[in-house]
Order: C-alpha cells, then sequence, then structure tokens
C-alpha cells in the first residue's frame, strides 16, 4: 500500500468581521495587488466563511484560517488560531 503524499493546505491570516452564525465566522482577507501597467498597489479584499467548533472567535479577533474538506455549501475554512 503506498501512502499518501501530505499536503499542505492554504493557511491565510485575517480578521473576524462577523460572529452572527453558530460555529461559523466571517473572516476578510486583505491583500495589496499590483497594477501591472502603472506599478501602483492596491488593496484587495475577499470574505470566507470559516468553521469554529466552539464559538470561542469573536468580531475583531485576527485569526489565521486553513484550508479544509467542504462543511457546507460556502464553508471550505476552518479556524486554526489567535494572533
Amino acid at each position: 500500500m503506498k501512502l499518501k503524499e501530505q499536503v499542505k493546505k492554504r493557511k491565510l491570516e485575517g480578521i473576524v468581521v462577523s460572529d452572527k452564525m453558530q460555529k461559523t465566522r466571517v473572516v476578510e482577507i486583505t491583500r495589496f495587488k499590483k497594477n501591472p501597467k502603472y506599478l501602483k498597489y492596491y488593496k484587495v479584499s475577499r470574505k470566507f466563511k470559516a468553521h469554529d467548533e466552539n464559538n470561542e472567535y469573536k468580531t475583531g479577533d485576527k485569526v489565521v484560517i486553513e484550508e479544509t474538506r467542504p462543511l457546507s455549501r460556502e464553508k471550505r475554512w476552518r479556524i486554526v488560531q489567535k494572533i
């Protein structure tokens, strides 16, 4: 039997912007993109729904989220730790 290669899961840092759902938090990830023509950087934000089993993270917390298997229709991330 062949051992599966360990898959490196993506990890992102962001801020919890909503904690109104049970066991789910909305985390906003902000990054900088560079305009190819003018070479200027600009902010791009994206929101992800992340699993929080014990409802321990609140709005404003800076957290690390990790990619995981689909947990629901929109939830494919889980919160790993608070920064």
